[in-house]
């Protein structure tokens, strides 16, 4: 029958080796854990070579640019190279305090991995519905006939991951939930994510009453907000912050599913599997090898339109991108030279729908290595935590105002007191650039102390799950203890962090 099956409008890849009937996570296993060279497939070394795209010419697009995931690593660069010199605008840093760093971060793994390093899944949402040692995912996909085969039971792992991703968006310090399938209380991401998968399981995301276990346009329009407030549990005693920008956030999903060239005729997201296998490039190859910049086509410009518009070149709206004073100048002396993109949340889902389409259709990915980081700030605050960065005093002095100003407002945090900026400060957007930047450095330096070198060597996705971010959340419950908050607070809508 060959690779790919045309019987419908559906795209469909042989998945017979891991079947309908694949109950258990390790037959599940991810081939995303290798660490990939640039063009290089994910998973395989020994799989063919892809050429991947070079990014858009900022001298001829520069919206075009500082949309591609290119540029992230290219400006972040500016700003690391000005770190190690130490001449932030923000930031005191103390290079000296880079191998404490790196070495606490290799504490962190070995103490859950040693020595079964290549067992450390890529950072992603799938761990996160995990939570309690529980295997929601793997139990969902049981609950499916087996008459459900791998491309849908794909498509509805994909519908679901990008809500619960667009949902998860910082719970703030006093939000929980509780979980109606085993009355536990889960807080933060983890909460999240429980929250968003047993309403999923309800059906609130769907338009379909006989199918519930999907996510669609006219579902999504039928959402109202306080269906999501019921359903997030949220409620004067239990605030959930940005509340309002994930709503909105939903509304602006369901416009955007209405692209049938990613999503089909029935507005799903999962149905971006079938744009996926069915590109030019991906059929150029014997098995499914998809190119990273072609997955980041359909997320950027299939979800852009959900992003609030906030910096824009030419009536292009530019996403998660943001000035910074420590840029420099530009050869044009253009106010888009000082732009520090850095698509945070289209990067997490990058990262999240890798997964599913991985273990269960055994897609491979090229170009992964050209996603970062995560600039956000369990890896920002990593770096704070370990005295690598300093805030300096007047932006100190000038967050704790903000904080003292923030916490007489009924409902804020008031106690902990942390500087505060809003997502838009420069201060936040020079942290999180040299986040970026030292997340790189730091993955070398962590592979040099584990002695791991070449396609032995942790990825990039592998060291934020198991040594960065947890590191990062695990110092900040440390230093503190009552609000497990960042060392730098910050004033987010949902639609950022």
């Amino acid at each position: 029958m060959g690779l790919f099956n045309r019987k419908s409008s559906k795209v469909s890849v042989d998945g017979s080796s891991i079947g309908g009937s694949s109950r258990n996570s390790a037959a599940l296993q991810s081939p995303l854990s290798a660490r990939p060279s640039n063009g290089q497939s994910f998973g395989n070394p020994s799989l063919p070579s892809i050429s991947i795209p070079r990014p858009p010419d900022p001298d001829v697009d520069p919206a075009a640019y500082l949309r591609s995931i290119h540029a992230v690593r290219d400006r972040a660069k500016y700003i690391a190279e000005k770190a190690k010199r130490n001449q932030l605008k923000h930031f005191d840093v103390d290079m000296s305090k880079f191998l404490e760093t790196a070495g606490y971060t290799v504490s962190i793994i070995k103490r859950d991995f040693a020595p079964d390093y290549h067992s450390i899944p890529p950072h992603g949402r799938w761990q996160h519905f995990e939570v309690g040692g529980r295997p929601r995912i793997d139990q969902l996909l049981q609950t499916f006939p087996l008459s459900v085969d791998n491309q849908e039971r794909t498509r509805r792992l994909i519908d679901l991951f990008v809500v619960s991703v667009l949902l998860d968006a910082g719970a703030g310090t006093r939000w929980s939930y509780k979980s109606k399938e085993t009355s536990r209380i889960y807080r933060r991401s983890e909460g999240l994510a429980v929250a968003s998968l047993e309403m999923f399981k309800g059906g609130l995301f769907s338009s379909d009453p006989n199918q519930p276990f999907q996510v669609d346009a006219a579902g999504l329009e039928k959402l109202t907000t306080e269906q999501l407030v019921r359903g997030l549990q949220a409620s004067e005693s239990n605030p959930l912050a940005g509340l309002e920008g994930r709503a909105g956030l939903m509304s602006r999903l369901g416009d955007a599913l209405t692209n049938d060239l990613y999503f089909g005729r029935d507005a799903r997201p999962g149905n971006m599997l079938d744009f996926l296998l069915s590109h030019p490039t991906t059929q150029a190859s014997s098995i499914p090898i998809v190119a990273l910049p072609v997955l980041w086509e359909v997320l950027m410009d299939g979800l852009g339109p959900i992003w609030p518009s906030r910096h824009s070149i030419g009536g292009v709206s530019l996403g998660d991108a943001w000035p910074c004073e420590s840029m420099p100048a530009g050869k044009h002396g253009q106010s888009w030279e000082k732009i520090v993109p850095f698509h945070k949340l289209t990067q997490w889902l990058a990262y999240s729908l890798m997964t599913p389409m991985s273990k269960l259709m055994h897609i491979h990915f090229a170009g992964t290595d050209l996603l970062t980081g995560l600039p956000e700030y369990r890896n920002g605050g990593l770096f704070i935590d370990t005295g690598l960065l300093t805030l300096k005093n007047p932006d100190m002095d000038r967050g704790l105002r903000q904080y003292k100003e923030n916490a007489a407002l009924k409902g804020q945090p008031n106690m902990e007191v942390v500087p505060l900026f809003g997502a838009d400060d420069d201060v936040v957007v020079e942290w999180r650039a040299v986040t970026v930047g030292f997340l790189d450095l730091l993955l070398d330096e962590v592979n040099g102390q584990l002695g791991l070198s070449g396609t032995d060597g942790l990825s990039l996705p592998q060291m934020l799950e198991a040594g960065s971010w947890k590191g990062g959340r695990e110092l900040a419950e440390v230093s503190r203890p009552n609000t497990k908050e960042p060392p730098i607070m910050i004033l987010s809508d949902g639609t950022v962090f």
